[in-house]
């Protein structure tokens, strides 16, 4: 398998352990031969030759004993069917499981999470973050980006089918009565209605005074036939200046009969839309009429492409206004985390929150897909990994093994000269 560059670095700093481990052992055998030599051949000149001896035959067998330890964890030492060696391959899926139960109690555990949290300050860190200018640009990119993302990746057939079914149906099950009779109701009682009622007495004035030629016309063709044209004329021109003037009483007076009379036909109306089932089965009537109408089908269909075109346009130009709205809107946000300590509490309390539900319910989710991915993972494979990872750091016991066996070997003997 191809490793990549940052095993292959580990893996070179590997051999150079093992070759230097080696190299101890191989030093100690020297050693030892040589003081084995001049200790038979020399033992009346080289009296330090015994205690040389005693020192490398311990310190070989210090390292021989420490290879074979680090060796059994990943492989059967020399290829032999040693029982209790080759444990990371044999155990793999022991160790994965034994892993995930170390992970679930240790780092997943519920007051862990949530007091390493709180300890961390998120709110805080958070507010400070995005209160510089620089890292709201920075995350308002990568939103524009996510953006960008999104809605390339939505099909354009597929999103208003999606959005029609979704917005027609919620529209269809909402009865339109009692929320418009309600709204109605606020209106009127905020008296916001009054404005559209100016607009229109003053729509109406202004055409009866415009169209005087037509409300004669109007007029002399409801009276009778027989009556001299200039008896119409007079009559027409009364009725006409009546009207005018009622208009205008209607237009300056904001206590007009007639006003009051369109405000307590209204707030009739807003009741019977709010408890009538008749006027409610009405306005469901008219609801489904408006919807079923072609003009309000193509008006959904096409809002998705209108709103992909619009979303595009604005992530795509750094100095958009929805990008320049969300980048101030994330400094302040920013401020407000750093100033409000409340502000901060909440955020804090509802990221504890959320982690604390995430591990409640998820622990053994997370915990399964460390097991299951060390099981699929090949035994031989396993301890290559492993190895690479902490063998160079493994090498260090074989040279400590050399070192301090050579170091009790000499201790006893010593010792052994003494009292012997």
């Amino acid at each position: 398998m191809q490793l990549t560059q940052n095993e292959q670095a580990k893996q070179r700093g590997l051999r150079r352990m093992k070759a230097l481990a080696l190299a101890f052992l191989l030093g100690a055998a020297v050693v030892y031969v040589v003081a084995r030599l001049t200790e038979n051949h020399y033992a009346a000149a080289a009296p330090w030759a015994g205690y040389l001896e005693a020192m490398a035959e311990a310190g070989m067998i210090g390292a021989l004993a420490d290879w074979f330890a680090v060796t059994a964890l990943f492989r059967r030492p020399l290829g032999l069917p040693i029982p209790h060696t080759a444990i990371i391959p044999r155990k793999k899926d022991a160790l994965g499981a034994n892993l995930g139960d170390f992970v679930g109690n240790n780092f997943l555990a519920e007051e862990v999470v949530t007091d390493k949290l709180r300890r961390a300050e998120i709110g805080n860190r958070l507010g400070g973050w995005l209160a510089q200018p620089h890292n709201a640009e920075r995350l308002t990119a990568e939103l524009a980006t996510a953006v960008r993302a999104v809605v390339t990746v939505l099909r354009d057939e597929d999103v208003p089918a999606v959005l029609e079914n979704a917005l027609m149906k919620r529209l269809v099950e909402q009865p339109w009565g009692p929320p418009l009779g309600r709204l109605l109701s606020q209106l009127l009682t905020d008296g916001a209605h009054h404005k559209l009622v100016d607009l229109i007495t003053e729509r109406a004035y202004a055409w009866i005074r415009d169209n005087h030629g037509a409300v004669l016309r109007l007029v002399s063709q409801r009276l009778p036939g027989w009556s001299p044209r200039f008896v119409d004329e007079l009559v027409a021109d009364k009725l006409y200046a009546e009207v005018l003037a009622f208009a205008w009483a209607v237009r300056i007076q904001p206590d007009h009969p007639l006003r009051k009379a369109v405000d307590t036909f209204l707030m009739d109306f807003a009741q019977e839309l709010r408890t009538d089932p008749a006027m409610i089965e009405r306005a469901e009537a008219i609801k489904l009429q408006i919807l079923a109408h072609p003009e309000v089908q193509l008006l959904v269909t096409s809002a998705w492409g209108t709103a992909k075109k619009m979303l595009l346009d604005a992530a795509e130009d750094p100095s958009s206004e929805l990008r320049r709205r969300v980048r101030d809107g994330l400094v302040a946000l920013g401020w407000r985390l750093s100033a409000d300590a409340e502000l901060r509490s909440k955020v804090d309390n509802w990221l504890q929150e959320v982690a604390s539900y995430v591990v409640c319910n998820y622990r053994g989710e997370i915990i399964t897909l460390i097991t299951d991915t060390v099981q699929r993972w090949d035994a031989q494979e396993t301890s290559r990994k492993i190895e690479l990872q902490v063998g160079r750091d493994l090498q260090f016991i074989r040279i400590n093994g050399a070192v301090v066996g050579a170091l009790a070997g000499l201790a006893i003997h010593i010792i052994s000269q003494l009292l012997l």
